[in-house]
């Protein structure tokens, strides 16, 4: 059963700006550290595919807090909520600390897609109770 829905577009050029700004105490503040990781590799590789990455990041937890609405207000936090990807390429939430443990104890599950298009990073969260068996 659908439990909540969440959705955000995002403009990577105002993550730009921002990233420009504040240095990487935004990127730090955003990302998780796998993310950070990620995100350091790519830009490391070309500036703008590091950009895009953050601002996919930053989309997809805007719509995860959606989706289970809580915004971003405690337990959910940035850096405890981070979007990853199998080796196939599919991204999925992974979770830590007591956003995970309030996940959890609501029986949740979250399916998450990303994408960005010139200036735009999209994402949609679709989290649901999982099945009883």
């Amino acid at each position: 059963m659908i439990y909540g829905i969440g959705t955000d577009l995002c403009d990577v050029r105002r993550i730009a700006a921002t990233l420009q700004r504040r240095g990487d105490r935004f990127a730090e503040r955003v990302l998780g550290e796998d993310e950070l990781r990620i995100f350091q590799a790519r830009r490391a590789r070309a500036p703008l595919r590091g950009i895009r990455f953050l601002a996919t990041r930053f989309s997809a937890k805007e719509a995860f807090s959606k989706a289970i609405g809580l915004g971003i207000r405690s337990p959910m936090r940035w850096s405890a909520c981070q979007i990853l990807n199998h080796a196939s390429g599919q991204p999925f939430v992974r979770l830590d600390g007591e956003l995970a443990a309030w996940f959890s104890a609501r029986g949740l599950q979250a399916h998450v897609t990303v994408t960005d298009e010139g200036d735009y990073a999209a994402s949609f969260v679709v989290v649901e109770t999982k099945a009883l068996p």
